[in-house]
């Protein structure tokens, strides 16, 4: 079968051996063109911002392949509309080129509310946007703190950090807005819960600093102000002034404190009246 190769010399079998690499060599580029479809380029059509049926249909009409890469949120674009295709519009590419696609969902993704208290207005705004949340109605209120934020807000009510909200949503904040030019009396939380202490110096413009809870308490609302910092009196029975914006310090428990026998205290003051 073989004596074809056998009975030539070595050199005419090295020539032979040659010249069939040189053929296949050449019937490769020849053919290269044909498979790579050489010369034949084609414009990407665009189809950012139609919806994926009809992406879907413009592109396989013309010869691509369609591959859905990515889904995002975007708020203002309608629900499954196309947000960035890879490649973009207008780019020459072979035939039979896929085409990536990123949608727009049709529901907004859930995410974790970032912290804002401390930060200022302008960084608040910065964060909220990376977060692809948007700054709400902004209100202040005297605090130390000025110009840093105090609270966020969330549909009306207050929001902690973590908590899992809807991407998009507006969160509005409270900015602190320094001290008050005026003083008045310091108010007496003795012996009211913490929900009474709280909305009492909610209303004279104060806010809670160190609070702290006895170890055998276990409703923290209905817990019982026992101490606080500044008092409403000093060692002379004057009534102690304080600031819009500044802070008292409590301590609480589970039981009902009674006051010492004392001389009666002055009433405490309505925020009104300074």
């Amino acid at each position: 079968m073989f004596d074809f190769i056998t009975k030539r010399p070595l050199w005419a079998n090295v020539l032979a051996a040659i010249a069939l690499v040189f053929l296949l060599l050449l019937i490769f580029l020849l053919s290269l063109k044909w498979i790579t479809n050489h010369g034949e380029n084609m414009k990407i059509p665009q189809v950012t911002g139609k919806t994926m049926a009809e992406a879907t249909e413009i592109l396989e009409k013309e010869g691509f392949d369609v591959i859905i890469q990515d889904s995002v949120y975007v708020d203002t674009l309608k629900a499954s509309v196309i947000v960035k295709q890879l490649p973009e519009a207008d780019a020459l590419v072979k035939v039979n080129r896929s085409v990536y696609l990123t949608i727009n969902r049709s529901s907004p993704p859930m995410i974790e509310m970032p912290p804002l208290v401390g930060l200022s207005l302008r960084s608040a705004e910065m964060v909220l946007k990376q977060h692809g949340l948007k700054l709400g109605d902004t209100s202040s209120r005297p605090d130390f703190a000025k110009n840093s934020v105090l609270t966020m807000i969330y549909n009306g009510k207050e929001i902690n950090p973590g908590m899992k909200i809807n991407m998009g949503s507006e969160i509005s904040v409270v900015i602190g807005s320094g001290l008050a030019n005026y003083d008045m009396g310091v108010p007496d939380l003795f012996g009211l819960t913490y929900a009474e202490a709280q909305t009492l110096i909610e209303a004279n413009g104060l806010s809670f600093g160190v609070k702290l809870f006895d170890a055998d308490v276990k409703d923290t609302v209905n817990a019982f102000v026992y101490w606080q910092t500044p008092e409403r009196l000093d060692e002379e029975r004057r009534v102690n002034r304080i600031r819009q914006g500044q802070m008292i310090d409590i301590k609480l428990g589970s039981q009902k404190p009674a006051r010492d026998s004392l001389p009666p205290m002055p009433p405490a003051q309505n925020p009104n009246n300074y």
